[in-house]
């Protein structure tokens, strides 16, 4: 029950028949279905969906407050056009109904493939259902009801000092270093007023979410959420409260890695040396998104050269005489060429599904962290069919 953790939310899932046969929908509420704060970060992407034009201007409109959020997936609802938003404003207001609240305090989320339209018949009557259904125990089907492509549910809690944090994500794919780069839902019973709550999702969200790039795309519906019932009162530490939200984010993220599509192997790259951490996050960007370099990861094959060719064509500051790289500490290459070192200790850490790298371009003082996968066969079979 991780994204009903915390005390005032209930949550549902179930199977409305978008998917052949796994769960494709969810329900997140307050339990008394009263408008609570709600902070939201959304995808970059200038080719965003309805339902996130929808939840900008809800969130908007209403000063960060909601009641409840409904989820599908399977269908993306994007490059839907006009009848894609008012499918979207039709499962807000279905679900605005079921509970009993305005259809202004419910938000819409919809994940899935690209231009298709809503299959509307099978969704709107899923929703009395899914609201009959709410309950605290109904956290974990609404974790399943969220996901596409993930083999696994992802959720989280993390409990300080009185009060609680939960949540839940999805996202395996179309994953790229862009606010907010899955669908992803938290809750906690603490109360923070929004601003706040604004500023620590977003500063949370770039230290975890945004840093991990599984394929270099940015999707179209990408959304998290923070809502905040305040049954706890408020945090006697607040900061400890902001940290407690990036150990959140930053779990999630990892289980979001680990179910990436096709991945067998995760790298953990550190870009330093860089003239600016603006300049360190773009090197880092174009290493974890090369091909050649994720088909090396993919072969636990430590070709340095890769790297630095990758970084070397980003159009950032590289000195390659001040350069090197490591992988897990071990240097491997100095000033552009090889290093002598322990190759034994370095196949040892190469082989195992999680490795660290470190590329330091010799410039300056900028770094940056990004998750990267590797890509093999898996990936290639999961996106080449649309269904």
């Amino acid at each position: 029950m991780s994204v009903t953790a915390p005390e005032g939310f209930v949550a549902a899932g179930l199977h409305a028949g978008i998917k052949k046969s796994r769960p494709d929908m969810a329900l997140l509420a307050t339990e008394d279905r009263q408008p609570v704060t709600c902070a939201a970060v959304f995808t970059q992407n200038k080719f965003s969906a309805p339902p996130v034009q929808l939840d900008r201007a809800l969130l908007e409109a209403s000063g960060g407050r909601a009641a409840a959020v409904v989820i599908n997936s399977g269908n993306a609802n994007a490059g839907t056009g006009a009848a894609g938003l008012a499918d979207a404003r039709a499962m807000g207001a279905a679900t605005a109904q079921a509970l009993g609240v305005g259809a202004t305090d419910v938000l819409v989320c919809s994940t899935g493939i690209i231009g298709t339209p809503l299959p509307m018949d099978v969704i709107l009557p899923a929703i009395p259902t899914l609201s009959a259904n709410l309950s605290v125990e109904g956290g974990a089907k609404a974790a399943e009801g969220i996901l596409t492509t993930d083999h696994v549910a992802k959720e989280v809690v993390v409990r300080g000092a009185g009060w609680t944090i939960g949540g839940m994500a999805k996202g395996c794919g179309m994953i790229a270093p862009n606010m907010a780069t899955m669908l992803a839902f938290l809750t906690t019973d603490a109360d923070v007023p929004l601003s706040t709550l604004q500023a620590m999702l977003k500063v949370a969200s770039d230290a975890t979410f945004n840093t991990l790039n599984v394929d270099g795309a940015t999707s179209t519906n990408d959304t998290a959420m923070l809502f905040a019932s305040g049954r706890k009162g408020a945090p006697s530490d607040i900061d400890g409260f902001g940290r407690a939200v990036e150990e959140a984010c930053r779990q999630l993220t990892l289980k979001m890695a680990h179910d990436a599509e096709g991945m067998t192997r995760l790298a953990h790259l550190h870009v330093t040396g860089a003239a600016n951490d603006a300049e360190a996050r773009i090197a880092a960007k174009n290493i974890a998104e090369n091909n050649l370099v994720k088909c090396s990861w993919y072969g636990a094959d430590p070709y340095w050269g890769r790297l630095l060719a990758a970084a070397g064509s980003a159009g950032v500051a590289l000195d390659v005489e001040k350069s090197f790289v490591s992988y897990g500490g071990i240097r491997v290459a100095q000033g552009g060429t090889n290093f002598a070192h322990d190759a034994q200790a370095l196949t040892e850490h190469m082989l195992g599904q999680e490795f660290r790298i470190e590329v330091n371009l010799g410039s300056g003082d900028g770094e940056a962290r990004v998750i990267g996968v590797d890509l093999g066969p898996g990936y290639i079979k999961e996106n080449s069919v649309t269904s």
